[in-house]
């Protein structure tokens, strides 16, 4: 039977089990996310993360469905218009920025798609759209890009990992991430390799060693930032490995505060919730019911 979660914790994760490396056969992700619902941990999941390709696949009507737009702004209506002709609800849409030469111009084309799939009433006003800006530096073309999306009240979308070690971003690239989104008041969500709760040191698909972010690290960063700190103590939060030092700045902070952070940091794209959730209660955030 599930539980009522503290708030910091619900919804903070979208399933993605369907995606690298985890690649759950459709029918097995589709089938545990709909035997979560009873688990007592149920409120920890939010939507149940597809391509617009694979809409058509997830077979279950009725489902929460964060769509991964895998064209450009064009094929953004398409997508929301297959989810409800399967019989899905539209949770999200998230589509990535692809023209590197011209950001800000490719965000206005999207905002330009979003815009007029709401008002032909194929959109409601209230799901969220992130919009995905390229892995790099917070250079003039990338921050001219997140003010399209944050002035059109869109969201952001951070990657925070991948298949291969360069596609996790160093921690003061993503320390400026979460500043241009706060400065703009624009909340972000991020997507794979967030898979633990605490920054360490782990292994790509080429048995590389690359240094992984923890959601609990970013959750935090994410706190302080807004209330003032330096980037250097962003970044050093982003790379604090020691729980307990964690904890402590947890406690600090207050539950109030750090449920308040969930308004920025929205949620995390995983390919398994398993982790995330032992994590929780490992570290005593989460307790399990007997």
């Amino acid at each position: 039977m599930s539980t009522q979660l503290p708030d910091v914790w619900r919804h903070l994760v979208d399933d993605a089990a369907i995606f690298p490396p985890g690649d759950s056969p459709r029918p097995d992700a589709v089938g545990a996310y709909t035997s979560r619902r009873e688990q007592w941990y149920a409120d920890l999941v939010g939507s149940f993360v597809v391509t617009d390709v694979k809409i058509p696949d997830v077979g279950a009507p009725a489902l929460p469905l964060s769509i991964v737009v895998t064209g450009g702004a064009g094929a953004i209506a398409g997508a929301a218009r297959l989810a409800v002709k399967s019989g899905n609800l539209v949770a999200g849409l998230e589509i990535a920025l692809r023209d590197l030469d011209d950001l800000a111009g490719n965000a206005r084309r999207v905002v330009a798609a979003v815009d007029a799939l709401r008002a032909e009433g194929g959109l409601d006003e209230e799901v969220p759209v992130y919009v995905e800006l390229p892995h790099q530096d917070t250079g003039h073309a990338w921050l001219a890009a997140a003010d399209e999306v944050s002035g059109a009240e869109l969201r952001l979308k951070f990657r925070t990992g991948g298949l291969e070690a360069d596609a996790f971003p160093h921690a003061r690239t993503l320390a400026a991430w979460i500043d241009a989104a706060l400065d703009r008041e624009t909340p972000f969500k991020c997507t794979a390799g967030l898979h633990n709760a605490v920054r360490h040191t782990g292994a790509d698909a080429r048995d590389h060693p690359v240094d992984r972010h923890g959601f609990l690290n970013v959750l935090l960063a994410t706190r302080v930032a807004f209330d003032g700190a330096g980037r250097d103590d962003v970044v050093g939060l982003l790379e604090q490995r020691d729980h307990e030092a964690l904890l402590g700045l947890w406690r600090d902070q207050g539950d109030d505060a750090m449920a308040r952070a969930r308004r920025w940091f929205t949620s995390f794209g995983s390919c398994s919730v398993t982790e995330p959730l032992d994590d929780l209660i490992a570290l005593g955030l989460l307790e399990a019911p007997r």
